[in-house]
């Protein structure tokens, strides 16, 4: 079965890539084909765009580092979504240690002073609502949640990226509509 268009080219990226004559002109290929939603992925994660882009800069240099070993068992951009999900969540992580965040580990309120603190933020817009809402969602739905939402990733995609049953995936994204649905509904 031939692989889609896009497929076809991640592969060529990635033969591109292990010649050396060639291989800068392949990763910044790369970066350019999924940079900018790699970069939105992550900062729906932790809403500064500083962040983000630390973070961005830090998926890409693991991509440098491994592309060459990436065996094609799953999509180029499957692959790169698991590096940035990685990358993010051990970001996050460090910055509650740093933060000394509650013994509960809530961190909702520290992502809500930093949505506040965006500088088109208002309350009243249903676009800030609604990522207040995403954010008062427990870690694991809230990814799930962008994913499906913003990046219409297929759930069999999804559970490679986040090595999760697709029942499960399905599940979690049912629990967050309907808690993003009751914040809404609330506030």
């Amino acid at each position: 079965m031939p692989g889609t268009a896009d497929q076809i080219d991640d592969h060529m990226l990635v033969a591109s890539f292990r010649d050396e004559k060639l291989k800068e002109t392949a990763f910044t290929q790369l970066v350019r084909k999924y940079q900018e939603r790699l970069y939105w992925h992550i900062r729906r994660m932790v809403v500064e765009h500083e962040d983000a882009n630390d973070i961005l800069q830090n998926v890409f240099i693991k991509v440098w580092n491994n592309l060459g070993q990436f065996r094609s068992e799953s999509n180029l951009y499957t692959w790169l979504y698991r590096i940035g999900t990685n990358e993010t969540l051990t970001w996050i992580e460090q910055q509650k240690r740093r933060a000394s965040v509650s013994l509960s580990g809530d961190n909702e309120e520290m992502f809500s002073e930093r949505l506040a603190a965006q500088k088109d933020f208002d309350s009243s817009k249903i676009e800030w609502k609604l990522q207040q809402a995403i954010h008062a969602l427990p870690e694991k739905q809230r990814i799930v949640f962008n994913l499906r939402y913003y990046d219409e990733m297929p759930y069999e995609e999804m559970s490679n990226v986040l090595d999760t049953s697709v029942g499960a995936l399905k599940a979690s994204y049912h629990h967050a509509v309907k808690k993003v649905e009751a914040f809404l509904v609330g506030n």
